[in-house]
């Protein structure tokens, strides 16, 4: 079985982005690593309804925040399908990750919804000018 992971280049407010979507399945994710060195920014996509994941998203996320290639990454957490109903708030979310823990790391989260695109735009809004301000 090959493994595949979608890689594009994406240009945002004159910024170009090397994209690279991992994909979240337990199989893959010992594969992530090989993408981690020259990173700028990792964006987490979190479910907001699933409640019983939600411990293993956080420590999937620690695991590779600790990574040393990592470690000036800026992150951003996507708090997806806010348009559910039972969906987490993005403050239950961050504290459910650990968010407020990083304290060595520039990181924010979105209220997003892939499906209706809400919150993307703010969220890559956030993004470029934390990118901007290393600069």
């Amino acid at each position: 079985m090959a493994i595949g992971f979608n890689v594009e280049t994406v240009t945002y407010k004159n910024l170009k982005f090397q994209v690279w979507d991992l994909g979240g399945q337990t199989s893959i994710r010992p594969y992530w690593r090989c993408y981690y060195s020259n990173t700028d920014a990792v964006i987490y996509v979190v479910d907001s309804c699933d409640r019983d994941r939600i411990g293993i998203s956080k420590s999937e996320l620690v695991a590779m925040l600790e990574e040393e290639e990592l470690r000036k990454a800026i992150l951003v957490v996507f708090a997806n399908k806010q348009d559910m109903e039972q969906a987490m708030t993005p403050s239950e979310m961050a504290n459910s990750l650990g968010l407020p823990a990083l304290k060595d790391r520039k990181w924010q989260i979105f209220k997003t919804s892939a499906t209706k695109g809400t919150g993307l735009d703010e969220a890559m809004e956030w993004l470029v000018e934390a990118l901007k301000s290393r600069q």
